[in-house]
């Protein structure tokens, strides 16, 4: 069964921001900033993936309750993305909820699928594009797709934290995000007749209802 490698350059900042979030709960200021330099990036892209061009005020917001609440942070570097993410979600549906869309429901809790044991096809689909192109094509996937794929790709989290952050089950999270890497794939005819012959219906954008 395959899986949804986390972006090594994620993992690699881990250490370093656990170092800096620890230094900013003691009020290090500077050490904040540290923090925000590597979060922030991946916060906004998910954040593009749900409220498109409004996700600077989102994300401005999300960092306000960050800082507010982050003596009451425990947790590794890793942790910390996972709780800014869930943070930051909360903050973009009330946005939704605000602009009077009605997000659609967060997708299907089936079984794990028997899935090709490489992925290699769908990391060099993702890899072909320009950031904001990505972010263009993952908001044409259903949200519960889009949703698995920005927080296990563009944010780097595992299957267990994407899936606390979307209140699912990981065999959810891992589900929708390899058919929303496959529909990708499909979309920039990168991978086998396989792939390409799961689904070509066109989706719905987020925020909108089926």
């Amino acid at each position: 069964m395959g899986q949804v490698r986390q972006p090594r350059r994620v993992q690699a900042y881990d250490g370093e921001l656990e170092a800096a979030v620890a230094r900013a709960q003691d009020g290090d200021e500077t050490a904040f900033a540290v923090a925000y330099r590597i979060v922030q990036p991946g916060l906004l892209g998910y954040l593009r993936g749900l409220v498109g061009d409004d996700a600077e005020d989102v994300a401005s917001d999300a960092w306000l309750e960050i800082a507010r609440d982050l003596r009451r942070f425990r947790g590794d570097g890793a942790g910390f993305r996972g709780w800014t993410a869930t943070i930051a979600r909360h903050r973009a549906l009330d946005h939704l909820r605000r602009q009077r869309v009605r997000p659609r429901a967060g997708g299907t809790e089936q079984d794990v699928l028997d899935l090709p044991a490489t992925h290699s096809t769908h990391e060099q689909a993702l890899e072909s594009l320009s950031t904001e192109r990505a972010l263009e094509l993952i908001r044409t996937l259903p949200r519960d797709q889009a949703e698995a794929v920005l927080l296990r790709v563009v944010v780097g989290l595992d299957g267990p934290a994407a899936a606390r952050v979307l209140g699912k089950r990981p065999g959810a999270v891992r589900t929708a995000a390899h058919r929303g890497l496959k529909r990708l794939a499909r979309q920039l005819g990168v991978g086998s007749e396989t792939d390409r012959g799961v689904t070509g219906a066109a989706c719905p954008t987020l925020g909108e209802s089926k």
